[in-house]
């Protein structure tokens, strides 16, 4: 049977997923999650309790259950269950309370909330267009602008990694790509040449590109683990040649990729 988890919050849930998966992945289970976000009444609260008692009633097992909740009175709700409770937000509010010498504030979508953070949403969002609009080469007019510009072969991971990092860390992020006409002659373009010190390259295992190839663009020259490996073998020989710090992928999530890339770089995170 396998083990149920519900992350539940009065605001988006991230928090307690994130917090949960992290707990979780320490044990070699796998989980049937549900995510129920904005339980923000007590009508909710009495929903979801008879979802989590339903759920032992049916499997005989107490669900895991995670939790950020805000207010006391829907949080109780939630205590009163049957699920095995894991309150994140508590945890850890009353011994700062008393490390600190002031009482919490608790406020319903403060952690991931726009009203409280205009600025750093409208940054945030900022650089999550300029990511889009600077994807895979699409213009090398903003490269100037860009705090990092991801470099490597196609399907090595530039774009989800400069995804993550405009959405998570509100980095500008470009991506230019290097592809098979480049290899006879493979350089920077003048305007990559112009923000060296913003350059960071993506390389991936030769068998593991043509494995994500074959998925793309089956059988095809474009997917070959020859053109593989001759596209991987020029761009590393061209960042050890300029100079420029990569990372290989290839064992790597994006979170790890993007985190590598700014422990290496030194990049600011703003955190949201």
């Amino acid at each position: 049977m396998t083990p149920k988890v519900f992350y539940i919050s009065d605001g988006t849930a991230i928090t307690a997923e994130v917090f949960g998966h992290a707990v979780l992945s320490q044990f070699p289970v796998e989980f049937e999650a549900l995510t129920i976000p904005f339980i923000d009444s007590v009508a909710k609260a009495e929903k979801v309790k008879q979802q989590i008692n339903d759920s032992f009633i049916t499997t005989s097992l107490r669900p895991v259950v995670f939790h950020s909740i805000v207010n006391s009175d829907i949080r109780d709700i939630i205590f009163s269950s049957e699920g095995l409770d894991y309150d994140f937000l508590n945890t850890f509010v009353s011994p700062l309370e008393q490390q600190l010498g002031i009482k919490a504030a608790p406020v319903i979508n403060r952690t991931h909330g726009k009203s409280t953070a205009n600025e750093a949403y409208d940054n945030r969002i900022d650089a999550i267009n300029f990511t889009l609009d600077n994807d895979d080469g699409q213009t090398m007019k903003h490269m100037d602008k860009a705090d990092i510009i991801l470099l490597g072969v196609s399907r090595c991971g530039k774009t989800p990694s400069s995804l993550y990092l405009s959405m998570q860390f509100g980095i500008k992020a470009a991506n230019y790509p290097f592809v098979e006409d480049d290899m006879d002659n493979l350089k920077l373009p003048e305007a990559l040449k112009r923000n060296k010190s913003k350059l960071f390259g993506l390389t991936i295992d030769p068998n593991r590109l043509h494995e994500i190839r074959q998925g793309r663009m089956e059988n095809s020259r474009y997917s070959s683990l020859r053109q593989c490996r001759i596209e991987v073998k020029e761009v590393e020989m061209l960042y050890k040649k300029e100079r420029i710090p990569f990372v290989n992928t290839t064992y790597h999530s994006v979170e790890e990729i993007s985190a590598r890339i700014l422990d290496i770089t030194g990049l600011k995170r703003h955190m949201f």
